[in-house]
């Protein structure tokens, strides 16, 4: 516990006093790993493996080792990447799904020892975690439960053969921080040779409670992750958003690994909950996990990383950003650049703190130690509160002694003591009455508002609703200089292509051939008619600061002008928007593309709506030249497509097709397939 020495000037010495008892706990609280946890806040997934190969989100697991040959892997690379971001920890894909694991396991011959990479002999978890500790990152391991090629998935056995490798993982490479259990279980597989669909009981198959005590006995300070925990929880969706509303407490008993009602109704945590799970957000720099060439222009732009950093962290969450290492085994030059931009714009908005710059002062406190000035020491174990049982309705004011501009309101809960606060309010005085600037519900270990600038003298914070009195240990105010936006791109089904400016005062440049734009490029004036396959580059440009945004690249493909279909409602399918949605009567969609194309694959963009249904995860694609006689040439699985609802783009040789026809094998949730969109690839 700290103290303070204050002068006793009547005797022109100084002595030193405990603070007062800190308040009542509110249950409940964090266990002391995972307040070291929270203070990760920013981290890194590496997702790596024999999907990475064989071009795949999830593999089958009918894959050889043979096919796993990175030819510059340099985990050093990642380590520093990872550093140079701010991020703390990294987290390796030890095993994914098919079941090819990156250490030598005497448990399986589907390993790296069978792989023609450092002539078998490599250790790519050995190597992984020597690189993170000589760049001072903690080091996580993921280990899928779901193992596609393992004859004995399913079975007793297979938890044996799940706990061995878990105690290699474990017991060989020294500290873990973090033990991530993915939460898809089951499926279709190869499983040996047997090349069929296992189902097990997602609730009690793995024996969970057995499996968290082990890990506990070998790492006993290690966050263990999963859909509930019992550590740190998923937040739901791979968009890396936490909620409006997030709390740390979770009803923990009422959740296991792969429910399919967890994002709707558990991922928010609950006000009640009697467990402390905190929240994870999991995104991908890219659309997918693994890397695909296809999507080497497709990493996400630094306003969408800037949007997820302020939904995660910014809403009481950790964020982990995945890096899908390529070919060569490097994290590649244009996700390396994406995540550094992301790095120095947080920097860039929070180089400031306004609020030690104020005095500062409360309606109340709890007196000597709590004070309100222990908000903006810069010390997260300080903090101000109030007496036990004086409510929860409270508020700090600064006074900033001029007019001050700003647009973030950082504040965070000594949460060691529980997580209070359930709505507050942030205010600016304006000739001598309050105005409301902002409003926001929870707080937990941080949350981070952003609204217009605001230009005021004095300001006040006020916390309205909560569970007890509210225990606030930082607070921040910052002035975070803008981020120029690159237009939104519209079109319609006809061709018609609208830029759309996201401010007022900015004008829009844009190439059609896949070309940088800049100032000097085609000005954007009107909608333009788009009667090809095209790529679009397009920026906002600021004639007054000369600035300009990162461009945007949108690859459009053949217009939809001429397409038709009888299904009911089926134009929700081909009207460019991917949030309405048709519902298949059999299962199939059928397109008359009005005239022949050449066609090299189709996309399938899947329902987009709050509560999904019908998302296919098999399919058959067929094409005809009359509509009657039909010829398929794809077929397959769209892998992770629940968590991950982006757009499926497959690719196969080019064939003629007036015709074509779009068949779910299977769906989701057994339900009927829907289609947010349907369109072919001509280029």
């Amino acid at each position: 516990m700290k103290r303070y020495a204050w002068p006793l000037l009547a005797l022109g010495l100084s002595y030193c006093q405990e603070k007062a008892p800190a308040p009542e706990p509110i249950l409940p609280v964090p266990h002391e790993r995972q307040v070291a946890w929270q203070e990760l806040e920013f981290y890194g997934f590496v997702h790596f493996n024999m999907n990475t190969f064989s071009d795949r989100e999830w593999g089958f697991g009918d894959e050889k080792p043979e096919q796993f040959n990175p030819t510059e892997l340099d985990a050093r690379q990642w380590a520093r990447i990872a550093k140079e971001a701010g991020m703390k920890q990294l987290i390796i894909t030890a095993k994914h799904h098919d079941g090819f694991v990156l250490w030598p396991s005497e448990y399986t011959e589907h390993s790296v020892k069978n792989s023609p990479w450092r002539d078998g002999k490599g250790d790519l978890v050995k190597e992984f975690v020597d690189a993170c500790r000589e760049y001072g990152l903690k080091v996580g391991i993921y280990y899928s439960p779901w193992d596609r090629n393992h004859p004995d998935y399913g079975k007793p056995e297979y938890r044996t053969y799940m706990k061995n490798q878990l105690t290699e993982l474990l017991t060989n490479y020294g500290e873990i921080s973090e033990v991530w259990f993915d939460g898809a279980n089951g499926g279709d597989g190869w499983y040996g040779g047997a090349n069929e669909s296992r189902k097990v009981d997602k609730k009690s198959y793995y024996q969970w409670p057995s499996v968290i005590e082990l890990v506990r006995e070998l790492q006993p300070t290690a966050m263990i992750f999963g859909d509930g925990g019992p550590d740190v929880r998923w937040i739901g969706n791979e968009h890396g958003f936490a909620y409006e509303t997030t709390w740390s407490n979770l009803e923990r008993d009422s959740i296991y690994a792969g429910m399919p009602e967890y994002s709707q109704k558990w991922a928010p945590g609950q006000e009640n909950g009697n467990y402390w799970v905190p929240g994870e957000a999991d995104v991908s720099i890219r659309p997918g996990w693994y890397y695909h060439k296809y999507e080497d222009h497709m990493v996400k732009s630094l306003p969408d990383l800037m949007e997820i950093f302020y939904k995660s962290i910014g809403q009481n969450s950790s964020l982990l950003i995945n890096f899908p290492v390529d070919t060569r085994g490097l994290i590649h030059e244009n996700d390396e650049a994406a995540i550094l931009k992301m790095a120095a714009k947080v920097k860039e908005d929070f180089a400031n703190n306004l609020a030690p710059q104020a005095s500062i002062s409360a309606s109340a406190d709890r007196g000597y130690g709590y004070e309100a000035e222990l908000t903006t020491d810069g010390d997260y174990e300080t903090y101000w509160t109030l007496e036990d049982g004086a409510g929860a309705k409270a508020s700090l004011e600064l006074d900033f002694g001029k007019e001050t501009s700003f647009n973030r309101l950082l504040l965070q809960e000594y949460t060691t003591l529980g997580q209070r606060v359930k709505a507050f309010s942030l205010e600016k005085e304006v000739n001598g009455a309050w105005e409301k600037i902002a409003e926001g519900t929870t707080v937990g270990y941080k949350r981070i508002l952003r609204f217009p600038d605001v230009t005021a003298e004095k300001i006040r914070i006020n916390f309205e609703d909560g569970k007890g009195i509210p225990v606030i240990s930082e607070l921040g105010v910052y002035y975070a200089p803008k981020l120029l936006l690159a237009p939104d791109v519209k079109r319609d089904k006809s061709g018609l292509l609208t830029l759309v400016s996201p401010d007022e005062g900015l004008d829009i440049y844009y190439t059609t051939d896949g070309s940088a734009p800049s100032n000097s490029s085609q000005k954007f004036s009107a909608p333009i008619q788009v009667d090809e396959a095209i790529t679009l580059q397009t920026i906002t440009y600021d004639p007054v600061s000369g600035k300009a945004s990162d461009p945007k690249r949108v690859d459009l493909d053949y217009p939809k002008a001429k397409w038709e279909t009888n299904a009911e409602n089926g134009e929700k399918a081909l009207d460019e928007n991917i949030h309405s949605y048709v519902t298949t009567k059999n299962n199939e969609l059928i397109v008359d593309l009005g005239e022949t194309l050449e066609i090299q694959g189709f996309s399938y963009f899947p329902m987009q709506a709050r509560y999904p249904s019908g998302h296919i995860t098999n399919y058959a694609f067929a094409v005809s030249q009359d509509g009657k006689s039909w010829k398929e040439v794809a077929s397959g699985e769209f892998s992770n497509v629940v968590n991950s609802p982006i757009e499926q783009k497959v690719r196969f040789d080019s064939t003629p097709a007036k015709w074509i026809k779009i068949k779910a094998v299977k769906t989701a949730d057994g339900n009927p397939a829907t289609l947010a969109e349907l369109g072919v690839l001509t280029k």
